[in-house]
């Protein structure tokens, strides 16, 4: 179970994005937090996908309450969620072929063995050819680089998946193909997933379930809805 409990957070103590939020993602299911841009989506995201500290109430992780986030999390925990985010320039490493960049979370876990094993069964899943591979970034398009930070996100074969916005500056064939692919991994290995998105017709056909939000600076709950 991936729990949030009357989490408040922001990037200044004094001036919460959200307070008093509670979000609940069951192993296997899909969840897609539906919402306006600057509602705070994305920061609970970031909660969830343990990069950003909330200023206070509890987050839990197959039944482990998380008390340390980013680098400090234990490996374990940090390895146990993929994450996409909605601009792959940003989250790219420019330098980096593409196969490099699917790479790197098995290099710096020290999985080297697993590189050409998990790069022949994701690029394929994922849509990316073995020209597209030796690019970097700079030489291919928006959607290809986002098809290669989803595969970065599922090489470590993590049990969570947090998807903050990751179709949002893709064509619909390009869209289509990445939420395939995820659904795809969630099929064969049981994944949960949140999504972030303000596209209600797109969530309702992806998830489960939606929970409608739009930000909790008053506290309350979301509204969750059956897709």
């Amino acid at each position: 179970m991936l729990e949030l409990r009357s989490v408040t957070a922001g990037y200044e103590r004094r001036k919460p994005v959200f307070r008093d939020a509670s979000l609940t993602v069951a192993p296997g299911e899909a969840v897609g937090l539906l919402g306006p841009s600057g509602c705070g989506k994305s920061t609970l995201a970031r909660v969830a996908a343990l990069l950003h500290r909330p200023d206070a109430g509890h987050v839990g992780l197959d039944g482990t309450e998380v008390r340390a986030w980013r680098h400090r999390a234990p490996r374990e925990l940090r390895t146990a969620i993929g994450v996409v985010f909605q601009q792959p320039r940003l989250a790219a490493d420019p330098r980096l072929r593409l196969a490099d960049l699917i790479a790197e979370p098995l290099r710096a876990t020290g999985r080297r063995g697993l590189v050409a094993e998990r790069l022949a069964a994701l690029a394929p899943a994922v849509g990316l050819t073995a020209d597209l591979l030796g690019r970097r970034p700079h030489e291919v398009s928006d959607g290809q680089l986002q098809r290669a930070c989803l595969a970065r996100a599922l090489v470590l074969r993590p049990r969570w998946l947090v998807c903050d916005e990751m179709t949002a500056m893709l064509d619909a064939s390009t869209t289509a193909a990445l939420v395939g692919a995820v659904e795809s991994y969630r099929a064969e290995t049981g994944a949960g997933l949140l999504t972030v998105g303000h596209d209600r017709v797109l969530l309702e056909r992806w998830c489960d379930r939606t929970v409608e939000w739009a930000g909790c600076l008053g506290g309350g709950d979301p509204r969750e809805n059956a897709a």
